[in-house]
């Protein structure tokens, strides 16, 4: 079995310098070399050779600004949008009046159950006088305002401050 020759050989290190010196990129180093421009990259920061920047080699600061994108208002960052719905999720929910009581005259059955109606299970399933609260539910969820304040109840959590 033949011996594996060093990729980093001192004839491709000194051609490697004088190359980078030249100015040439990594992707023509490492074509003139023959090794990858990974490894051009790697052996260069193992050997600390840095190029500063030049005012040419810059690129611009936004893709979308290059393109000529319309200027407007800036639209909300991604972990901006989802820190303001998780802090809407974990507020402190708005208080239901307690003194409205739950109506029982729309209760319906599981086929006649939609999003028109309320999904609160009344009795046990299976028991013949199973059915489902039908009034019409709080916008946005499954419930009508009775059972939502009892579904929703704010936890020992909040209780405890």
């Amino acid at each position: 079995m033949p011996a594996l020759q060093p990729t980093w050989t001192t004839e491709r290190i000194e051609l490697l310098k004088n190359r980078f010196e030249a100015g040439l990129s990594c992707r023509q180093i490492a074509a003139d070399i023959g090794v990858t421009r990974n490894a051009v990259i790697g052996k260069l920061s193992r050997l600390n050779l840095t190029r500063e920047p030049s005012a040419d080699d810059r690129r611009p600061a936004r893709r979308s600004a290059a393109k000529g994108a319309l200027k407007g208002p800036r639209l909300k960052t991604t972990p901006r949008l989802q820190y303001q719905l998780l802090q809407a999720a974990y507020a402190d929910p708005e208080p239901f009046p307690d003194s409205e009581p739950i109506c029982d005259e729309h209760r319906c059955s599981l086929l006649e159950l939609d999003e028109e109606r309320c999904r609160w299970p009344i009795s046990t399933p299976g028991a013949e006088d199973f059915c489902f609260c039908g009034n019409a539910p709080v916008d946005g969820l499954p419930y009508c305002p009775g059972h939502t304040r009892l579904a929703y109840r704010p936890t020992s959590r909040h209780a405890r401050g």
